[in-house]
């Protein structure tokens, strides 16, 4: 069951396809500069599924690069 730990703010699901790939980036990146991350891989999956956006290999391959390399995937 999934539950709401934290308040949903307005706006919140009108972010563009764009602003929600940043947004997974740049949340990635915090935890893996914080040492909060065991697989990178496996979090930007998660991340990408929470956001409600495909994951294909390639996608992730995008994020993972973007993470690395400071540049936005896309």
């Amino acid at each position: 069951m999934n539950t709401q730990d934290a308040p949903i703010e307005d706006g919140h699901d009108e972010a563009t396809d764009d602003q929600r790939l940043e947004g997974v980036i740049q949340q990635v990146r915090a935890d893996v500069a914080l040492g909060n991350v065991d697989g990178t891989r496996e979090m930007v999956r998660q991340r990408l599924s929470e956001a409600g956006m495909p994951a294909s290999e390639n996608d992730i391959d995008a994020v993972m690069s973007a993470v690395d390399g400071g540049t936005p995937a896309g």
